[in-house]
């Protein structure tokens, strides 16, 4: 009786559940994936904390003379977005104070990091090569290290969120709702985690770009982040709605399939070492 060899096509859906078991997998016991996520819930805890702490103190320029008083936020939601004006608008200053700076928005650059070391230790160590001799299509890693970045950032935003909470009440901070409301906050945090699709997809073609090389990866996902650092404050605010939300979402899936195909491109034409 003669036995006939067949051979199992390895269809796209298929090749895709694997990579992404394989980097959920490694995702999930990596040190630098629960790091990151630890200092997203704590920052804020810390901060709240501190700054309230610090509320009244005046610090003096020692060459002026200027004296400045140091101001607690008044309220928690000042760590989550920016708050809205009387007329329903953005707050004054279009995001260019101090809080617009140090709030949940930094996860976007704490997320360049995990995406740079993740991707740069494939290169390091022999990993991609390999995988790239076993499995051809180079587009499949791309979206794995995109879905696994987009996961690691969504949970980031959402420690950040609790993080404030349990800081906003250990400090005795205001919770109250004054221009916006509960749905309004929902989709605030919503569209932040849909915006950063855009700031994965941005990182995973510099850190594929740069390949083992750590630090060049992490200064160009730094540099190329904060060309649109700024705007995140104005297309998420407190007060965002379902266009808000649709508009990151359309953004995050553009910025994904455009620089996708442009990061296949690199990992085409470019050395695996």
């Amino acid at each position: 009786m003669e036995k006939t060899l067949k051979f199992e096509h390895n269809g796209f859906l298929r090749r895709m559940k694997s990579m992404l078991k394989v980097d959920f997998r490694r995702m999930f016991r990596s040190k630098v994936f629960y790091i990151v996520v630890a200092c997203a819930l704590l920052v804020p805890v810390l901060m709240t904390v501190m700054m309230t702490m610090m509320d009244g103190m005046e610090s003096v320029n020692q060459q002026t003379g200027e004296i400045t008083i140091i101001e607690a936020p008044e309220s928690v939601w000042e760590f989550i977005g920016t708050l809205p004006t009387d007329n329903g608008g953005a707050a004054a200053g279009g995001g260019m104070d101090v809080m617009s700076m140090c709030n949940i928005n930094m996860v976007f650059m704490g997320a360049a990091v995990f995406i740079c070391l993740f991707i740069s230790e494939d290169f390091r160590c022999g990993y991609a090569k390999n995988l790239f001799t076993v499995r051809p299509g180079k587009s499949d890693y791309v979206i794995s290290k995109t879905a696994a970045g987009f996961v690691c950032g969504a949970l980031m935003l959402v420690g950040y969120f609790i993080g404030t909470l349990l800081g906003g009440a250990i400090s005795g901070l205001s919770f109250e709702l004054v221009g916006f409301s509960v749905f309004n906050i929902i989709m605030c945090i919503l569209a932040k985690i849909f915006l950063m699709l855009v700031f994965i997809s941005i990182f995973v073609i510099v850190s594929i770009a740069a390949k083992q090389r750590t630090w060049l990866s992490i200064c160009g996902s730094l540099g190329a982040g904060m060309l649109l650092f700024m705007t995140v404050s104005m297309i998420t605010p407190l007060n965002s709605t379902a266009i808000h939300l649709f508009l990151c979402l359309a953004g995050g899936a553009l910025f994904a399939v455009g620089l996708g195909a442009v990061s296949g491109v690199i990992l085409n034409k470019s050395s695996l070492v």
